[in-house]
């Protein structure tokens, strides 16, 4: 999976967008975070949710956003373990 890397919050966040036209189902989506951790917000627009020490933000394009993080090689590893699960 390629993706477009955005630094976001001062570089204290990367966010990972899918090159590929993606509409994820938000449902499965849920599941998947979940199990990763707790999920504090839940609307249409958007899944966020804690992964130990950081927060994951997704959004049904298929982009993932990592807070705190500062390695793009981590974001594309994690984005594509996620968006794996859920495709």
């Amino acid at each position: 999976m390629r993706f477009a890397i955005t630094r976001l919050c001062g570089g204290k966040a990367l966010m990972c967008a899918s090159r590929d036209i993606l509409d994820l189902d938000m449902d499965k989506a849920r599941s998947v975070l979940s199990e990763l951790g707790p999920i504090k917000v839940d609307d249409d627009m958007m899944l966020v949710s804690e992964w130990g020490e950081m927060e994951i933000t997704l959004y049904p394009q298929g982009k993932v956003m990592f807070h705190p993080l500062s390695e793009k090689e981590k974001a594309v590893e994690y984005a594509t373990e996620i968006l794996n699960k859920i495709l």
